[in-house]
């Protein structure tokens, strides 16, 4: 969840306990941030069922806007009543005072079963700030060039999945840590890890490193690799604030 400028943008969420043959590891902060204040707009990057869970978007008020990759409107709203606004690699949507620009991402094709197979984003939001949200992605050379242009105050990178191991199409805490030596960014947080885990007692996954390691690793790596950046570790459910030279904030 990502408060910038005028607008709140909820990012590939999954905002119930179970899905398909995961479930949520840790406490559900969902409910009370969407009943604190629900979100203006959703951004999605790609239709693999842990990005898009429609049930999730159904839960959402019916007047919650999507912007989504190109070829996934009608199935978007035929399945979950909102609105969608597609949208492809370099092109442009401004909601409020924030613009929001679709780029690449290194992540195949979304090809789940039963969904149309499309190109995966990222995404940057500015104002007077730069946000990056890279959705799922591998290394690809331009991250290179979205840190020229973009001058990031932030980058929220994936450094790891829900398992021991994390396939190919992934970022992990070293490869993530190099992001950044391309990306640039003033401030990164590792996201996508620890909030979802394959079934089983929670006591045992408490001891599986994977659930707690990704984010210390990326930020050791990252200390040595891109020491310009500023690695924030932040709990599931729990918040950040950022501030741009020029004092404008971002949540």
């Amino acid at each position: 969840m990502i408060d910038i400028g005028h607008i709140r943008v909820l990012t590939d969420p999954v905002l119930r306990d179970r899905l398909l043959f995961l479930q949520r590891h840790g406490p559900n902060p969902a409910p009370d941030l969407l009943e604190e204040r629900p979100p203006d707009l959703v951004i999605l990057s790609h239709l693999h069922y842990d990005h898009t869970d429609l049930p999730s978007l159904r839960g959402l008020r019916h007047t919650t806007p999507l912007i989504a990759p190109q070829g996934t409107g009608k199935y978007l709203q035929r399945n979950t009543g909102l609105e969608v606004y597609e949208i492809a690699v370099g092109e442009k949507v401004q909601v409020a005072d924030v613009e929001i620009t679709a780029l690449p991402a290194e992540h195949g094709w979304a090809t789940p079963v039963l969904r149309p197979m499309t190109s995966c984003l990222s995404y940057t939001m500015c104002n007077h700030l730069s946000v990056y949200f890279a959705g799922d992605t591998d290394l690809f050379e331009g991250m290179n060039d979205i840190g020229v242009q973009y001058d990031l105050d932030l980058a929220l990178l994936p450094v790891w999945g829900f398992g021991p191991r994390v396939g190919a199409g992934h970022l992990t805490p070293l490869t993530a840590a190099r992001a950044l030596t391309m990306l640039r960014p003033r401030v990164a947080v590792p996201i996508h890890w620890g909030a979802l885990r394959y079934a089983g007692p929670q006591a045992l996954w408490q001891t599986v490193d994977c659930m707690h390691t990704p984010p210390h690793a990326f930020a050791e790596h990252a200390a040595c690799l891109a020491p310009q950046t500023e690695v924030r570790i932040i709990q599931p459910g729990h918040s950040t604030a950022i501030k741009a030279p020029n004092n404008a904030l971002l949540s």
